[in-house]
């Protein structure tokens, strides 16, 4: 049996931190100790932690990594390379791919393709359509981690924009419904009012007037208002606006049905960041104002925001040539994700807890999973240490997601993730990556 001891690290775990070991055996946690006296046992390995950060492996509740169809600019295999030196333990992709994952025989396939290529553990949504929504009954409540709802996309034919389709989806299954919530005619109206004004592909500046707050609200309030009347489990992505965070409660997670999940783009950059990042972050929603992100980083300690993920969306810099029309909407950003939330809890906007809670406890929580999220006896050993203490430059030279390049480039961060556990095994150490391990399928409820 493989035994490993983690000594003495600073354990970031259920709302506390505080100086402890914990002991791996195989896949598991077996042990927990609390103080700097362990065992004195034979061990696989030790490793000395002292002044480290330990936490549970981080969850992506929201990525895009392009495998089938898209794989020119990202896939499984690299992606999750990104996720494992990030800390990301666990993801859960989208189903907007090529064929999109919107029957279960391409669900079927997409499982097949994360257990051959994928080096952490992975679960996938299935996407709902205007004509698919018969499907939904046929979902393994333990396999598949929810529903995909695009209200306001233009992702092939992915925009559910029918109201009988709504209320289908809504009404028609118990599992999680993630919802990408921008208005589509409200988003034609301002597109075509900024084409008359500013030409065929106004510059990037225009972006947030285009994809604009009353898009998202309009949407989003729908959204809820359908949930309500259905009694469903609604989750919205991607939360940009403080106007929208109205809508959330502060209530604890287990009392809630309706949540909320903010993305690394829209806590980290403001409108104001176009001069200088351009089209770098354009995504989908929009940046949006300095206001709006104070209140988002406000709604991580206050805990309207209940999950933070990443929405992860590799595209190659040639796609994100032209301005808020042509250019491609979205960034890579998993493989710095965690180190970005701890750089802001150091800035005081939060507590390095509630980092935790949001990236690793609240996901397990909020979608159900089965033995992770936490550093518990007897759960999967998806561990992660941080070093608070080491300075870098982060480069595109850095990155390993398939794109190559980060909308961080340049930026000097103090935190480093020096080494992963997936399911007890190291995937990614001081730099370097198991490319032979695979993760395991999720598992719920």
């Amino acid at each position: 049996m493989k035994r490993i001891l983690i000594k003495e690290a600073t354990i970031i775990n259920e709302g506390r931190s505080f100086i402890g070991s914990v002991i791996i055996e195989d896949e598991k946690i077996s042990r927990i100790i609390e103080g700097i006296t362990v065992p004195n046992e034979i061990y696989t390995e030790v490793i000395d932690s002292k002044g480290k950060y330990l936490i549970p492996g981080a969850i992506d509740d929201h990525v895009h990594f392009r495998e089938p169809g898209l794989t020119q600019k990202a896939d499984i295999f690299s992606e999750s390379r990104a996720a494992a030196a990030g800390g990301v333990t666990s993801f859960m992709d989208m189903p907007n791919t090529s064929p999109q994952t919107t029957t279960i025989e391409t669900l079927n396939d997409k499982f097949q393709l994360g257990a051959e290529k994928s080096l952490v553990n992975y679960s996938f949504y299935f996407g709902a359509t205007n004509t698919n929504t018969d499907q939904l009954a046929k979902l393994d409540p333990h396999r598949v981690c929810g529903v995909k709802l695009f209200m306001g996309s233009s992702t092939g034919n992915m925009l559910v924009d029918r109201k009988e389709s709504l209320q289908k989806v809504f009404g028609g299954t118990d599992l999680l419904i993630a919802a990408h919530c921008e208005d589509a005619a409200i988003i034609a109206r301002n597109t075509r009012l900024a084409k008359e004004k500013y030409g065929d592909d106004p510059d990037i500046i225009y972006h947030s007037k285009i994809r604009s707050e009353e898009a998202c609200y309009a949407s989003s309030s729908l959204a809820i208002e359908l949930a309500n009347k259905a009694n469903a489990r609604l989750h919205i992505l991607h939360i940009s606006t403080a106007r929208e965070m109205k809508l959330f409660s502060k209530a604890p997670l287990k009392e809630k049905k309706i949540t909320a999940e903010a993305c690394l783009a829209h806590l980290l950059f403001n409108e104001n960041m176009y001069e200088t990042l351009g089209t770098r972050i354009k995504c989908n929603p929009s940046i949006k104002t300095l206001i709006d992100s104070t209140i988002l980083r406000a709604g991580i300690s206050d805990n309207r925001i209940d999950v933070v993920g990443t929405d992860h969306a590799p595209h190659l810099l040639s796609e994100k040539e032209g301005g808020a029309l042509r250019a491609a909407s979205g960034m890579p950003f998993i493989q710095f994700s965690v180190v970005s939330m701890f750089e802001l809890a150091q800035e005081n906007n939060f507590t390095k807890e509630n980092v935790v809670q949001k990236m690793c406890h609240a996901p397990a929580e909020l979608f159900q999973i089965n033995n992770r999220g936490f550093i518990r006896e007897g759960y999967q050993a998806d561990l992660v240490l941080v070093d608070p203490n080491y300075q870098w430059l982060v480069t595109d030279e850095s990155v390993l997601s398939k794109c190559g390049w980060t909308p961080i480039n340049g930026c000097e961060i103090n935190h480093k993730v020096i080494r992963t556990f997936v399911n007890g095994h190291t995937v990614y150490k001081d730099g370097q990556l198991d490319d032979s391990y695979r993760g395991q399928e999720l598992k719920f409820r």
